[in-house]
């Protein structure tokens, strides 16, 4: 998928291949009419999902998935964000071409989306109700995405195990976020949060920590620790990390 499709677009391609893979195989395709089929658009799939994953009873997977058709209904930008999101998964990930299998099964891709409806209740101020989203995510989904971040669109979290992303970290478009990844501040200001560009790739095991930038399409390898920062199209590697890949490459990150 090269070009960006609009949300009814996207919509149609993941029922289409829904109604194939309940063709192809009923055991399989009898769990896709309540996640996919019974739903009249994306917002309402997406919302389900959210709820089936976060909800630990019967109640609260109604209760989590209405919160978020509240918050989609009211803020449509967040859906133009998931389809994005969810689009990037068949650009950047290389064993899916398809949408149907993110949507069902990649477990960062909903924290992601989650995370969105947790951002929009912490603009509006229901801090504790955002703050329980976040403390679900991590314990269902082993993401913990704090509300006042800030994520920009297509975004991929790739495996997405034990990823930590703290208060008032800034992350651009089209990142890709590795396992075990951690971005947080050595402080509790605000602006000492890191800030991430867009287009940059964060290897397995990375840490940002701090008042760190780090530019556009840049380049963090698995296991570095960057604590200082990192200019656009450098590649940052080790502990603690040094750039490469730069015009000054002995430089530290």
């Amino acid at each position: 998928m090269n070009e960006i499709a609009s949300v009814d677009q996207l919509w149609h391609s993941i029922h289409r291949e829904a109604e194939i893979a309940l063709a192809r195989d009923p055991v399989f395709g009898a769990s896709l009419s309540s996640t996919i089929l019974d739903h009249p658009d994306f917002a309402g799939a997406l919302a389900h999902r959210i709820g089936a994953r976060l909800g630990r009873s019967a109640a609260d997977r109604a209760r989590f998935a209405q919160l978020a058709t509240d918050a989609f209904a009211s803020s449509p930008d967040l859906i133009d964000a998931a389809s994005r999101d969810l689009q990037c998964i068949a650009v950047h990930d290389p064993a899916k071409t398809t949408l149907l299998p993110p949507l069902l099964n990649f477990k960062g891709y909903v924290a992601l989306q989650a995370f969105r409806v947790s951002n929009w209740l912490w603009r509006r101020g229901r801090n504790d109700l955002a703050l329980l989203m976040q403390s679900l995510s991590s314990d269902q989904l082993q993401v913990s995405i704090h509300p006042s971040a800030s994520i920009g669109t297509s975004v991929f979290l790739d495996h997405a195990t034990g990823i930590i992303i703290g208060a008032f970290a800034v992350i651009g478009d089209d990142v890709t976020i590795l396992q075990n990844v951690t971005i947080g501040r050595k402080t509790s200001e605000p602006d000492r949060a890191p800030k991430i560009g867009s287009g940059v790739y964060l290897g397995g095991g990375s840490t940002i920590i701090g008042s760190v930038s780090v530019g556009d399409f840049a380049k963090i390898g698995a296991g570095a620790v960057v604590e200082h920062d990192v200019p656009a199209g450098c590649t940052a590697v080790g502990i603690p990390a040094r750039l490469a890949n730069c015009l000054e490459p002995d430089a530290s990150a």
